[in-house]
């Protein structure tokens, strides 16, 4: 039965005490030093621009080591985060599971005679969001040196290790055929190594010539995936890529010149797992004579092949720098099942929590690990304050390097800062977490000023009517770059340099669901961005 009560967990207390809203003066403080004073002055000019006046914006500067607050804007307010919420998530991973972490996927026999398995064999996940088409292949190849020609049973999916709840609380209806809002499964599928789990690419290229039928394939080739071809080679490429709610069935049409790629969620990632599975066991000459059905394995079966993922360490470099959703909320589940037995969303999020209000975040609401509900909410002051507690973990150098850095143009280096801030103080130095949803715009996360000290920060805005106010948020990170206690600098040039140093914001998606710039541009593939 798949449960369908909301899961809220609101921690509400004390919040950390700022400064004067506005004002970046600390409470209690008489004449802040000129550089602290020039700071203010150009942060309230940035945050004076006419896109905030109809919204929402929040705002906290802080010195790391000390805790001395340079800055602050509404930044006890609770805000939609969007993806900074993957901050707390990966932090809490890391503390709880430790960088050394594999997820493990096992094939188990129930009795092995000979050649034969008699009775079922089974495909058991923990959650691994790296498992490829080629991995499900490597691990039938190992049931074949095994020895293993025939099964006399069924191939059972056993998907146990995590509930059957697949989608997050309050996650929009019309996100849920994208890539980005895939199903949540402790069996799945990827078809890259973005680690996409859930999701297929559909290929669409030109075919025979103008008016014919284009050519439409699948990574991992699978018949999982049913296509409806209704696409034709034409002048230009306007192609629709279409999953029918609750089916495996893809309708493609509109015209394509020129070869066009589409990342769609698969319905079920239990099955779709099994069933490259299945054709991996044929392939390497294993016949299964029964059906494939999700089940348990028995609790005396036995291991005839396994894998093991890359350690968590390694998995937070696509996690964080492309801000993958599934990531979140496949470690949201394994944390719980590792802390209390329970492999759910209530029991992850209450351990994400624990460990955010143990950190400084007093007040903060969590429906899911990625940000894609609009019911979490976290407050600047909140982000701040884990993001300087973390600098005291042991695992901190690996989180750190596993942000975005600004301005660094290699995907798994720059991330979703790779095309802002080039140029500038901040390139290279920023090293931070975007949050993108309609309406919501964040980053946050560290930088050293000028005078080599090292600041965390916040920046969260909600309820703009524009396209997204990203460029205000490089210049605050810029201008923080720049911050000298004891100098001044000029805004308007730092302003111009981030104008001038960045390549267009983060690109919109082809679809209708949001306007231009609102989704993370990692969400949107390469040839999108």
């Amino acid at each position: 039965m798949r449960l369908s009560r909301r899961i809220t967990i609101m921690l509400a207390g004390a919040v950390l005490a700022t400064g004067i809203a506005g004002s970046g003066v600390p409470a209690g403080a008489r004449d802040p030093a000129p550089g602290i004073a020039d700071l203010t002055r150009d942060l309230d000019q940035i945050l004076a621009d006419s896109r905030l006046a109809p919204a929402r914006a929040g705002v906290a500067v802080r010195v790391a080591a000390t805790g001395e607050d340079l800055y602050s804007l509404d930044a006890d307010k609770l805000f939609a985060p969007a993806s900074n919420t993957k901050l707390l998530t990966s932090a809490a991973a890391l503390d709880t599971l430790g960088t050394d972490f594999r997820f493990t996927t096992d094939v188990l026999a129930a009795s092995k005679v000979g050649r034969t398995v008699v009775g079922d064999l089974t495909l058991r996940g923990t959650g691994d969001p790296t498992m490829l088409a080629a991995d499900y292949d490597a691990l039938a190849a190992r049931v074949a040196a095994a020895g293993v020609k025939v099964v006399t049973g069924r191939l059972v999916a056993d998907d146990t290790w995590f509930d059957d709840v697949r989608l997050g609380t309050d996650w929009a209806w019309d996100d849920e055929p994208y890539y980005y809002a895939g199903q949540i499964s402790a069996l799945t599928a990827a078809p890259d190594t973005d680690y996409d789990a859930g999701s297929v690419i559909v290929s669409v290229a030109p075919g025979g010539g103008p008016g014919k039928a284009a050519k439409v394939s699948t990574t991992p080739a699978t018949d999982y995936v049913k296509i409806v071809n209704r696409a034709v080679t034409g002048d230009e490429t306007d192609v629709l890529v279409e999953r029918q709610h609750g089916t495996n069935t893809v309708v493609v049409s509109g015209t394509v010149s020129e070869p066009y790629d589409e990342w769609v969620a698969v319905w079920d990632p239990t099955l779709y797992a099994a069933a490259l599975f299945r054709d991996g066991l044929a392939r390497h000459g294993v016949k299964v004579i029964g059906p494939t059905v999700r089940g348990t394995a028995p609790a005396k079966a036995t291991a005839v092949a396994s894998r093991q993922s890359m350690t968590l360490g390694d998995l937070l470099v696509p996690f964080l720098k492309l801000s993958n959703n599934m990531h979140a909320e496949i470690l949201t589940k394994t944390m719980g099942r590792k802390v209390s037995g329970a492999g759910t969303w209530a029991a992850g999020l209450a351990v994400t929590a624990a460990f955010a209000q143990a950190n400084g975040v007093k007040t903060l609401r969590l429906r899911d690990g990625s940000g894609l509900s609009r019911m979490d909410a976290l407050t600047p002051a909140g982000i701040t304050a884990l993001l300087a507690a973390a600098r005291g973990k042991p695992w901190f150098p690996t989180w750190y390097a596993a942000l975005p850095i600004a301005g660094e143009p290699d995907r798994m280096v720059g991330g979703t800062l790779r095309s802002r801030m080039g140029g500038t103080a901040a390139a290279g130095n920023v090293h931070a977490k975007t949050g993108s949803l309609t309406g919501v715009t964040a980053l946050s996360g560290y930088v050293t000023s000028a005078d080599g000290e090292p600041l965390v920060f916040s920046v969260v805005s909600n309820g703009y009517l524009s396209g997204a106010p990203r460029d205000l948020e490089d210049r605050i990170a810029v201008r923080l770059a720049q911050f000298s206690r004891d100098a001044a600098v000029d805004e308007t040039a730092a302003a111009r340099s981030v104008t001038s140093g960045s390549s267009p914001q983060e690109a919109a998606p082809s679809s209708p669901l949001s306007p231009a710039g609102d989704l993370e541009c990692s969400w949107l593939k390469p040839a999108q961005c």
